[in-house]
């Protein structure tokens, strides 16, 4: 099969009054990587979607070669030659490799002949990009290959345009380098064209040929990557509603946030020996001895690691959502079980990953929820009653400190966007001076204006003096700002590093699993600072024994 060349003539879909994509005319040369840029909402979900047929558009045309086509259904788009990798994972669980590459090609035959599909499916495999034991389930896949799954999937159909949506989000950097470049080299063999969605602008810079930017359903620029800068990206994904350049900046990775040079303070969160269960009763975290970690004031520890290996199941321990099998906490030398009157005396504040269904009450309105950690103390409350008026009032000052576009602090929080309950919750969180800060995977699927909005308030928490653990899947972000960086694989503490001058590759390898803990930093530190990076060392289960 040959790439496709793939055009949009003035693409249009409106849901209701509301116009999602407005006379996008986009060109896919044959043969390349196109990356698709876009703040969320921007419209790149909806136009892939008219491509691959999951929406009728209302006006326009999609053109293959030079000539329209209709198309009604995604079993339409792969007939013609479309496939498309979503961001979230379709795999049948209990199925294998070989059944879920069977079943991919749609219809099949009532009698399957396994002799002859087992061999057909060898050849493929031999000659793919990146091999899978064909009689393995999803189940014994790692994060990782159950994404190289999906694109195997696709490209066992042989498409001529291949549509990936945020097809890194779950790899380690070294996996994320073998499919991008893979795919790459695929598309300039000629075999397919590729449009690539990402955030990235290090994955766009490396790999992508064009890149378009769309804007509230617009289309802006559309470019050869070489032409196009990080920070001019970042600049025409906002548009007239910039933040100010630094910000800019900021989210597309080219500028460094301001920090306090000051070497980190006394240690204010301690975690020995913790052992956390998983939800069907393994050991999620610690096994081998329990994980030990020590987190300073005035420092960002980023936690690195693929998804499901522990890191969710230890920010749950931490924050009092899960209950810890053995081990000790402490938040400035006292025992933490994170209850809320704790919380409040120690300054333990948190930000976790999808903050609608974890910090918020999404009914309630945007000023209660803001004020969910002071509703029943002064001055907000007086003998148990609330005192009418001061939560709004203080509502209203932080939505315009924080910039948290809403239509008033009695709307319900639900109906903000994703960013701006992240922005309420940072403003719940940070309009007081905390003294430890739990975050997990902050910005996931927030658009680049919203992370560089998280990002900056994060690091001047840390330069105020606060401690801050963030996990993070997204090394890039870690890299950006973190102080040190462990790494966490198969419930333990693998490796740590200072993340000035850190090496991407190591880090993807422990992340991957193909390293064995080596000589590392201590992961428990002196009084002082940062650990001495002379000292050899090995760490099991995230516990520290002196090298012999």
């Amino acid at each position: 099969m040959t790439a496709l060349a793939r055009e949009t003539y003035k693409l249009t879909k409106r849901f209701g009054a509301f116009t999602a994509l407005g006379g996008v005319s986009l060109t896919v040369r044959p043969g390349t990587v196109h990356a698709l840029l876009g703040e969320n909402g921007a419209g790149k979900s909806t136009l892939v979607k008219c491509i691959v047929g999951y929406y009728l558009p209302d006006d326009g045309a999609v053109l293959i070669d030079g000539r329209e086509q209709a198309i009604t259904s995604p079993t339409v788009a792969r007939a013609l030659g479309i496939g498309m990798v979503y961001q979230h994972f379709t795999v049948v669980p209990g199925m294998t490799v070989a059944e879920n590459l069977l079943i991919a090609r749609g219809a099949l035959p009532a009698v399957i002949d396994w002799k002859k599909v087992r061999a057909e499916l060898a050849t493929f495999m031999a000659g793919a990009p990146f091999q899978l034991d064909l009689d393995a389930t999803p189940l014994d896949l790692s994060a990782g290959e159950k994404q190289k799954l999906e694109i195997l999937k696709q490209l066992y159909l042989k498409p001529r345009l291949l549509i990936l949506d945020e097809p890194t989000s779950v790899l380690t950097p070294q996996e994320a380098d073998e499919v991008l470049g893979a795919l790459r080299d695929r598309a300039h063999a000629g075999h397919c064209s590729v449009v690539m969605i990402t955030h990235k602008f290090r994955e766009v810079a490396a790999y992508a040929d064009d890149v378009t930017v769309l804007r509230r359903g617009a289309l802006v620029a559309s470019r050869a990557v070489a032409d196009a800068p990080a920070a001019e990206l970042a600049a025409l994904m906002v548009g007239g509603e910039t933040a100010p350049r630094s910000e800019q900046q900021e989210a597309a990775g080219t500028a460094t946030l301001p920090r306090n040079p000051a070497p980190p303070g006394d240690v204010t969160l301690q975690v020995r020996q913790l052992v956390v269960m998983g939800d069907r009763g393994e050991v999620a975290v610690g096994d081998g001895g329990g994980l030990s970690l020590d987190v300073r004031a005035g420092e960002i520890v980023g936690i690195a690691g693929v998804s499901g290996n522990g890191q969710r199941e230890l920010m749950e321990a931490l924050a009092g959502q899960r209950a810890r099998e053995s081990g000790s906490v402490q938040v400035a030398g006292q025992p933490y079980s994170a209850t809320r009157r704790q919380n409040r005396a120690l300054k333990v504040r948190g930000l976790p990953e999808e903050p609608l269904r974890n910090a918020c009450v999404g009914a309630m309105s945007v000023a209660d929820n803001i004020g969910l950690r002071a509703f029943d103390v002064a001055p907000f409350a007086r003998a148990g009653l609330r005192v009418p008026g001061t939560l709004a009032q203080r509502a209203r000052a932080l939505i315009a400190e924080y910039r948290v576009k809403t239509q008033g602090e009695g709307a319900p929080i639900q109906s903000l966007s994703g960013g701006n309950v992240q922005r309420a919750v940072l403003a719940r969180e940070l309009s007081e001076d905390a003294a430890l800060l739990l975050v997990s995977n902050p910005v996931f699927g927030l658009d680049f204006t919203a992370v560089a909005e998280v990002h900056r308030r994060l690091v001047e928490a840390r330069n105020r003096g606060c401690a801050v653990l963030m996990v993070s899947e997204d090394l890039d972000e870690l890299l950006h700002l973190a102080d040190r960086i462990v790494v966490m694989s198969g419930g333990r503490l693998v490796h740590e590093c200072a993340a000035a001058g850190a090496s991407r590759h190591d880090i993807g390898a422990y992340m991957g699993g193909s390293l064995e803990p080596p000589s590392s930093l201590p992961l428990a530190t002196p009084q002082g600072g940062r650990p001495p990076m002379d000292r050899p060392s090995r760490l099991h289960g995230g516990k520290l024994d002196e090298a012999a």
